[in-house]
């Protein structure tokens, strides 16, 4: 019955995480893709799972093992029936009907933790169940719900990586979605046959039945144990151990979003990132769970051993990632790779066109080197605090669940006090720093326990707590010392050196430039953004709309970056108002530093024309909850960026469109075909440009020579820039195309939409 609920269980944590990928992605649609409601939405994911855990412990605990099965195949149901009700939820309802209103931070955190209670409340009471059903031996407690929580572990680390690099790309999130709803259908289609035929309603595990004795377990082993070792009652109570075990939560938590930091700035790719890295780090977990499920029940002092594996967790993570950075700029095909401006191209990698060496060393050797070796360390922890606290067979289920819940409660504790609080603060290194002394004070408990266990009160007349204090601080301060600044750090990433850097993080992302005073390059978690001196598509993008529009008041720019398009568009003097809307809330910081290093005239009118409003926040939300403008646009994105598929969807355009004052303009990058289709088959009337389309709800104002005054009238304010905005825009406006309502549009068919974001998910041979 094992193996196969264990299959099943597998299975069950593949659906899961094939979910969250995709309810994340259609939440962001609703809520946005800034910091807070990000944030938001993962706290709620892990809340309801908690709840659940909790639940589930409790009910576990008061059925039969037949029973415990039947509750858990119900609760896959359950969750199939939300998988199939989910899309109508998150994007008909939710996005389309209620995405208009104004919804305050506390209301919106509500919503989100609502909408989301349902599946993940019966995805945190699966383990419990399970647990209570396959542990029929207290001493086989250890290793079963190791084995449980292992292998369902794994099932969500390949269900990350799948759903990233197979399910998303080629069915996008509709078909995704049904693919879990059959998984989760498959998994309740397995067992009740089973339960029905194999198990008889009078079926229990041996809570009572099973001629095992209940015995107490004194610091995680029992008393014929100690009797045999010579040792005392040392370990800590259960509610302890729960606390504890938030601090691991916290701790693990943190770590994922400081390595996902570093690896998405060290990969510059985009929506293949996230997964992979998620995929190592659930392996980790799971691979651990299982090798812990094995060695716990044969440790003497599995107290000890679970804290001291908590705190080497922090001092490997730390460890390796200096070790990283000290030798980064030694691995021949990775420098010039960080110095790069464009994105790392997973296309063109796949087809062979880019070196094989250095795309399996981003996407396979750094996530292993960096994340693998601390989650193996958290996976196993897991199986042996089980070692640990499970004392009582009829308390299995609810001791598996309240350990869930502190750690889930631990868990979204480290998301917010690392988004909010320390990146903002302290930045990665710094972070990464206190992580590092945190999981000292694991050592600190571990050492005490240890000492006091071998009857060593005081050592040289030190009190036990004090002498462990004092072996954690020679371990990890050397550690903690040797990790390089934030600006060590990021100017290594970047290829460049910390003189000619400027950085400013904090949770929305990572903003950095790099300059040598006559230039600048700018970069945003990572990826190039744009270039100083102005002059390049990005100035032609801002000032196309701007000139070729009769009258505008009121513009629209999403994304500041260099600040290049948001300078174009203001070079029409007639517009009054400059909403820049920035995700990214450093990007105004390294502006504001760099005017000091780089005295360049487009740069300063930026940051001081009283007409532009730089707004931080997810741009198309704004624009949802906003007026009408003139002008709309948002500045160039890398169509691969991660969420770039909401700036590029139809419902992106059919949004902006519906937000054009009468006669007002819209205005795209267009690096590739299928935004060329998308916008086209959008807006009734188009003129399309080299990589450039404007787009309106009413015939297109093409008057060359009216746009020629326009432009004459702002030469000496583009001039200041360095730039000849006359003769760059020439070569666009040179041989237009104009594109009408009788255009057959049925044609374009390879579009981008919010449910199937094509060009961020390509992985087709580029053309």
């Amino acid at each position: 019955m094992i193996p196969l609920s264990a299959a099943v269980f597998f299975t069950s944590g593949f659906a899961a995480l094939l979910y969250q990928v995709i309810w994340q992605r259609l939440l962001v649609l609703f809520s946005g893709a800034d910091l807070y409601s990000v944030t938001i939405i993962v706290a709620s994911f892990m809340g309801g799972m908690g709840v659940g855990h909790l639940a589930g412990g409790h009910a576990a605990d008061r059925v039969s093992a037949r029973g415990a099965l039947l509750l858990f195949a119900a609760s896959e149901l359950s969750i199939a029936l939300f998988g199939l009700l989910s899309r109508p939820l998150y994007y008909d309802f939710l996005y389309n009907r209620v995405g208009d209103a104004q919804i305050g931070p506390a209301a919106l955190a509500l919503l989100l933790f609502a909408s989301l209670l349902w599946p993940t409340f019966f995805m945190g009471a699966s383990l419990p169940l399970l647990s209570r059903a396959l542990a029929s031996r207290l001493d086989r407690a250890a290793r079963v719900i190791g084995l449980l929580y292992g292998v369902n572990t794994l099932g969500a680390a390949v269900g990350a990586l799948l759903s990233t690099w197979i399910f998303l790309p080629r069915f996008g999130l509709d078909g995704s979605l049904r693919i879990g709803v059959a998984l989760n259908i498959a998994c309740a289609a397995v067992l009740l046959p089973i339960v029905a035929v194999r198990l008889k309603p009078d079926t229990t595990d041996s809570l009572a039945a099973a001629h095992v004795p209940v015995v107490p377990v004194v610091s995680g082993f029992s008393r014929t144990d100690e009797s045999r070792t010579g040792s005392s009652r040392t370990s800590f109570s259960f509610a302890t151990w729960a606390v504890i075990f938030a601090g691991s939560g916290l701790l693990a938590l943190a770590l994922e979003i400081v390595w996902f930091r570093v690896l998405s700035v060290t990969i510059k790719s985009g929506a293949f990132t996230f997964g992979t890295l998620l995929g190592v780090y659930l392996a980790g977990l799971g691979i651990g769970a299982l090798a812990g499920s094995v060695i716990a029940p044969r440790m003497r002092r599995p107290d000890v051993t679970f804290l001291l594996l908590e705190s080497a967790v922090g001092a490997i993570a730390l460890l390796l990632l200096t070790a990283f950075v000290r030798f980064v700029d030694d691995v021949p095909p990775l420098h010039p790779h960080l110095a790069r401006f464009e994105p790392f191209s997973v296309r063109a990698a796949i087809a062979g066109d880019m070196p094989t060496a250095l795309f399996t060393f981003l996407f396979v050797g750094l996530p292993v080197l960096l994340v693998l070796p601390p989650t193996l360390l958290m996976g196993v922890s897991f199986s042996v605090l089980q070692r640990v606290v499970q004392t009582r067979l009829t308390h299995i289920g609810r001791r598996v669940g309240t350990l869930l819940l502190a750690n889930i409660a631990g868990s979204m504790l480290g998301t917010v006090l690392t988004g909010w609080l320390l990146l903002d603060r302290v930045g990665t290194a710094g972070t990464m720093r206190l992580l590092a002394a945190f999981s000292a004070l694991f050592a600190v408990l571990g050492a005490t326990l240890a000492l006091r266990g071998a009857g060593r009160l005081t050592v040289w007349r030190v009190p036990a707590p004090g002498t462990a204090a004092i072996a954690a601080a020679v371990v990890f301060v050397p550690l903690i010392a040797v990790m390089p600044s934030s600006g060590t750090l990021w100017a290594h990433l970047h290829g460049t050196v910390v003189e000619a850097m400027l950085d400013a993080e904090d949770g929305s992302g990572l903003s950095v430039v790099n300059t040598d005073g006559k230039a600048a390059v700018f970069y945003a978690n990572g990826i190039g953004q744009g270039v100083m001196p102005y002059g390049d598509v990005h100035t032609a993008l801002g000032a196309l709309p701007a000139f070729m529009h009769p009258a505008p008041r009121v513009a629209a720019v999403i994304g500041l970056g260099s600040g290049d398009t948001v300078h174009a568009v203001a070079g029409r003097r007639d517009i009054e108002r400059i909403a820049c809307i920035e995700i990214i809330r450093g990007e105004l910081s390294t502006l504001s530093a760099l005017r000091r290093r780089f005295p360049y005239a487009g740069l300063a009118t930026v940051l001081d024309d009283p007409r532009i409003e730089t707004i931080f926040g997810d741009g198309r939300i704004y624009l949802r909850r906003g007026g009408r403008y003139d002008i709309i646009e948002a500045d160039a994105l890398w169509p691969a960026s991660a969420y770039s598929g909401t700036l590029y969807s139809d419902a992106y355009f059919a949004l902006v469109r519906d937000h054009l004052a009468p006669g007002g303009l819209a205005a795209t990058w267009a690096p590739t075909q299928r935004v060329y289709n998308t916008f086209i088959r959008t807006f009734p009337h188009v003129v399309a440009m080299p990589g450039i389309l404007v787009g309106s709800n009413q015939p297109i104002p093409l008057d060359r020579a009216a746009i020629s005054t326009r432009i004459a009238a702002a030469a000496d304010y583009f001039a200041a820039a360095g730039i000849d905005i006359a003769r760059l825009l020439d070569g666009y406006l040179s041989h237009p195309i104009v594109y009408g309502p009788d255009y057959p549009r049925q044609q374009l068919a390879d579009i981008n939409t919010d449910l199937f974001p094509r060009d961020e998910f390509d992985l087709s041979p580029p053309r």
